[in-house]
């Protein structure tokens, strides 16, 4: 709806709603006149034309609101629709308000144009002022004159002057305001137009005062008229106001109100304060405000607000959290004092018991043996301990020692002194000066022929001790009461030494995995400098960066332009991709760069790069796109929800590697807050000790059998499991069966309809390896099209020596696949499985478990350490391996071998490193089985002989030992991993994480995290690491020695800089803090 206003003549106006029955409850509104007493509301001139525009929204007012809103009715009531709510008051200054008596609460604006609308008060003011100013001053002293009066009072009527011209400037103002008023009615109602605004330009932090002529509304009828609206698409600050009727021609109605600095549209509608509504057809009516924000500044400031917003709600929620946590503490303390209280209480009864047994048994003396003199005394008395040397079997000792104590040994050893010979007695007497502690009841002792750490022989009344009643001692009740309360003081201390140590350990581990992971985020930033960089380099939302990029290293090198193309949130920013933009060339010579604004509610910024504006060729990282996180934005990621189908999970169902990275990778990827749950058979040889809450859930019907399904929590995991009741799952193992296909199938196909039937949309379903392979086709054959369409398949390559059609099929219907390290997706590239899919295979390295993999909290170890003692703490770890394995107490170079004795291993490799470990003086451990009963009883073999060789030096233990597996990761100096093939390998990634220095063969994962000190430093730079082991070619004896012999002489040789490079690997990154940020980019990939 557009309504012009066109004026007769110039006329520049000051508005002033003085009207006394004016309530306004539009929030906020600071004041009534925000740019001083009078706002000017109309500037310029009317005619020229000058208009208004008022017209229809695009929005639907009813829709929004979902409730009915009907058209006009003939000869009856306006459209029915809401009934509002009770409406957003805002208040104009209280000389504006009145009670009016209006029902509902609604704001009422009563508005009269007939007679000058001005500031009566302050042109009454005005008036008296210049009245005074006109008589003659009186009164008034030569010496006033001659200090200046005069020129005051000259001042004075100067200003009171200026107040008579503003009092008549006022008043033609507001006369032109009315006379301008009536002209816009006059017009609008003889065009039919039912709508205008005063002033004509709306602009923001002003009043406007809105004009409705009900006659021509669906309103006619109604005695009640209300403006109901909000501002910017009715986004802001919504208000309900009464109109009230004016004194003008025709039945025109009008309120006023302020409209906000924020302002670049009004919407609203009129109704009757009920179910009647004038709504412009369902259109709704706007007015555009001009001269402030547009759409896009103000998404920007609502962006601002909902910044503070969050930043008050994190507030609060910390200090919820603080208090909450100082109530368990609370909670925590009161509940460790009753228990101190009761256990000083049971130690008391035990000494209490215990020396009323003594207190039975002791005696003032022993003729011939002992005795003390005086024979009265008490707590704090110096009395003389006498002792018969003769007596027993110190008789031949030429020193004697009294180690005592009291009270049953309750405080230890308290007493320790030198027996002297008595030249006052006869026989073979010696006394010693004893002062009795003060709380003894009954004195403890025994003789020596020497002090405590170096006494041989002792006479303690044949394993009884000696014990003497103290006759004097307090009265038991007094002493069992003070007692009981030192015990409980000092378990008191002694808690809160712990707590303390442990707090303090806590925060350190905290602290060390904050900067390691800090490390790792800025390493992933730079690890395609040479490709694509930013400056900054931690980009910042609402800033702008600038974004560098080598063509030379892509698809597109050579061509003559590059342009850049980008958007935020994984493609789904509110403002859609950004415009391509030519790069331009950088300074550098050799990349292009273009600048960005980054907006507030970004939390990723994503881009590729193509040769032209329209297209053509384009680098999108192998169809992964580029992708760099942006911090401090208002908007945080929506949490992805993955679930991961397999067989095997650590620590409850683990054989190999598998359990591992399902377990370790669910836990990094619920660290990044995304929500991840695992379906796990439920065998019956599972480990469910490591099984946290768990709790049947329900039961379901499908393949002819009941599945009852579990859940319980794993290393903070959900998990579900699943008990055909079958059972195909009650085998006594996980794999071994000879219908493990039959078995593992029934399982991939049970998952995908739990997942239908519990009504679960995962964005992903992730399975691995040949056994969980159905999920794929499965999935994408009977579940896609029927219930789970949400989902996206992910597919991980464990090890393709297993299962290889399986996993073929599995790549195939997989929306992505993985394998577990860069260089084994290279080398598996070619096998058929995965040669026709090599556009969506990627290589991700493994990871590590660093809360169970680390030496700083690690029980199995004698003491913990960290990069900072890592030479102190590896030489203990290291003098209890040789201690618990019978070896020699020595300072020797230790090879560790921790593994599988497979021929995928390369034990012909283990044993000649073993013998080549001897041949150099070095000790040697090995920890391993060998499924194979024949490659076992080998090992057995050799053990044997070692064992008979060289005991002192090598010892193999051919079990499964995970306490001694933590040992020898920290005790040994290397741990050697020569592998034959090893499409990862955590073996090489642990020892690191202990400090010790890997040897192995160059292959899969293990080319792609050991580089070799002496010819990888290029290589590990651009990884942005320090090489940090030695590696070897080829598989034969002379490979193994060309490594190893290099590493041993480098510990015999350069021992400062071999511990520094254990300081080193201890500091590098090998956890999931990595592996998970490149998950993620692929599960975003998968669902693009």
């Amino acid at each position: 709806m557009d309504v012009s206003l066109q004026a007769h003549r110039p006329l520049s106006c000051r508005t002033v709603f003085q009207d006394s029955r004016s309530i306004l409850k539009l929030k906020p509104l600071t004041g009534f006149c925000p740019n001083g007493r009078y706002s000017s509301w109309f500037k310029g001139d009317l005619t020229s034309g000058a208009s208004c525009k008022i017209t229809a929204s695009s929005a639907d007012f009813s829709r929004r609101r979902q409730k009915k809103v009907s058209g006009s009715r003939p000869n009856g009531p306006g459209p029915k629709a809401i009934v509002p709510k009770t409406p957003v008051q805002t208040s104009v200054p209280k000389t504006n308000q009145r009670n009016t008596g209006d029902k509902k609460g609604f704001a009422s604006s009563t508005a009269s144009v007939v007679g000058p609308k001005v500031d009566e008060k302050r042109i009454d003011e005005t008036s008296r002022k210049v009245e005074e100013s006109s008589s003659p001053a009186t009164g008034r002293s030569f010496q006033e004159v001659e200090n200046g009066s005069i020129d005051k009072c000259i001042d004075i009527d100067k200003k009171l002057s200026d107040e008579a011209s503003l009092k008549l400037k006022l008043e033609m103002e507001e006369k032109q305001r009315i006379e301008e008023i009536k002209r816009l009615t006059e017009e609008n109602f003889s065009r039919g137009k039912k709508l205008f605004v005063y002033p004509q330009v709306v602009k923001p932090d002003q009043h406007i005062e809105v004009f409705l002529n009900k006659s021509l509304s669906t309103l006619n009828s109604e005695d009640d008229v209300f403006i109901m609206g909000a501002f910017n698409e009715w986004r802001w600050k919504s208000f309900t106001f009464r109109l009230s009727r004016t004194n003008l021609k025709g039945d025109w109605w009008s309120c006023q109100f302020h409209v906000p600095a924020e302002a670049y549209k009004i919407d609203f509608v009129f109704f009757n304060g009920k179910d009647v509504y004038d709504n412009n057809d369902k259109k709704d009516f706007c007015i555009d405000v001009e001269s402030g924000m547009d759409a896009f500044a103000f998404e920007d400031f609502l962006l601002e607000e909902k910044r503070k917003e969050l930043e008050k709600l994190a507030e609060e929620q910390a200090e919820r959290e603080r208090q909450a946590e100082e109530q368990r503490r609370i909670e925590a303390e009161k509940a460790a004092q009753e228990a101190d209280r009761a256990e000083a209480k049971a130690e008391t009864e035990r000494r209490r018991k215990l020396v009323q047994e003594l207190t039975k048994k002791a005696v003032r003396s022993v003729p011939d043996v002992w005795y003390i003199e005086p024979s009265e005394f008490k707590g704090k008395d110096l009395v003389r301990l006498y002792y018969n040397r003769s007596s027993g079997p110190l008789a031949g000792a030429n020193e004697l020692w009294v180690h005592g104590g009291h009270n049953g040994w309750s405080a230890g050893l308290s007493i320790v002194e030198s027996l002297v010979r008595s030249e006052e007695k006869d026989g073979d007497w010696w006394y010693a000066k004893v002062v009795v502690p003060d709380q003894a009841v009954v004195l403890d002792w025994v003789f020596a022929d020497g002090p405590p750490q170096n006494a041989t022989v002792y006479d303690n009344n044949h394993r009884h001790d000696f014990h003497a009643v103290v006759p004097k001692s307090i009265p038991q009740e007094q002493y069992w009461v003070e007692e009981e309360h030192q015990i409980y003081r000092k378990l008191q201390e002694e808690r809160r030494l712990r707590e303390e140590a442990i707090r303090a350990k806590a925060k350190k581990t905290a602290l060390m995995k904050a900067k390691m992971k800090e490390r790792t985020l800025r390493r992933y930033l730079l690890s395609q400098k040479h490709i694509v960089y930013t400056e900054p380099l931690d980009v910042q939302a609402g800033s702008m960066v600038t974004i560098f990029y080598n063509p030379a290293n892509t698809a597109l090198h050579g061509k003559p332009e590059v342009w850049f193309r980008c958007s935020f949130n994984h493609w789904a920013h509110r403002s859609g991709p950004l415009p391509p933009q030519k790069m331009v060339p950088a300074e550098n010579g050799t990349h292009v760069k273009t600048t960005v604004m980054v907006p507030l509610d970004a939390y990723v910024m994503d881009f590729v790069f193509s040769e032209s504006e329209e297209g053509g060729i384009f680098d999108n990282k192998n169809d992964m796109d580029y992708h760099i996180p942006v911090l401090g934005g208002v908007l945080k990621e929506s949490p992805m929800h993955i679930v991961h189908i397999t067989v095997e999970m650590a620590p409850i169902a683990k054989v190999g590697g598998l359990g591992d990275v399902v377990t370790s990778l669910s836990r990094a990827v619920q660290d990044l807050n995304h929500h991840v749950d695992v379906i796990l058979p439920k065998y019956d040889c599972l480990n469910l000790s490591n099984v946290k809450e768990f709790q049947y859930k329900r039961s379901y019907s499908w393949g002819g059998t009941e599945i009852k399904v579990w859940f319980g929590e794993v290393e903070g995991v959900s998990v579900y499991f699943l008990e055909p009741q079958n059972g195909l799952f009650y085998a006594g193992c996980i794999y071994g069966c000879k219908n493990d296909a039959e078995r593992f199938g029934f399982f991939c196909h049970a998952a995908l309809e739990y997942l239908l039937q519990s009504g679960s949309h995962p964005d992903i379903i992730h399975c691995h390896d040949w056994s969980s392979a159905p999920v794929a086709w499965l999935y994408k054959d009977h579940y896609m099209h029927y219930g789970l369409s949400k989902a996206r398949i992910v597919f991980t390559i464990h090890n393709l020596e297993f299962g290889a059609p399986f996993i073929g099929k599995a790549v195939a219907y997989s929306d992505k696949s993985t394998t577990v390290s860069h260089t084994y997706s290279k080398e598996i590239a070619g096998n058929p499985a995965v040669a026709p899919h090599l556009y969506k295979f990627h290589g991700i390295i493994n990871g590590i478990d660093q809360d169970i993999w680390d030496p700083y909290n690690d029980g199995f170890l004698p003491i913990p350490y960290t990069s900072e003692n890592v030479v102190e703490g590896k030489q203990a770890a290291k003098e209890a391996l040789q201690q618990r394995l019978g070896l020699k107490t020595a300072d020797l170079p230790v090879v560790g071998i921790i593994s599988r004795l497979t021929q995928q291993k390369g034990i012909h490799l283990i044993k000649h490193a073993i013998r080549r470990t001897l041949e150099r003086n070095g000790q040697v451990v090995l920890l391993g089985s060998a499924p194979d009963p024949r490659i076992q009883n080998e090992f057995v073999n050799l053990a044997n002989q070692l064992h008979s060789s060289h005991g002192d030096r090598a010892r193999l233990c051919l079990t499964y030992d995970e306490p001694l597996s933590h040992l020898i990761y920290a005790g040994a100096d290397f741990i050697l991993v020569p592998s034959i093939f090893e499409p990862c390998g955590l073996t090489q990634l642990v020892a690191m994480r202990y400090g010790s220095i890997p040897v192995v063969r160059k292959t899969g994962g293990l080319y792609d995290t050991v580089f070799d000190v002496d010819h990888d430093k290029e290589r590990a730079e651009a990884q942005g690491l320090e090489p940090n082991g030695f590696s070897f070619d080829g598989a034969d004896a002379a490979g193994v020695d060309y490594a190893l012999n290099r590493a041993i002489s480098a510990w015999y040789d350069g021992r400062d800089w071999f511990n520094s490079l254990c300081k080193t690997v201890m500091e590098q990154d090998w956890s999931w803090n990595r592996p998970a940020l490149d998950y993620m980019e692929l599960y975003h990939a998968a669902r693009k």
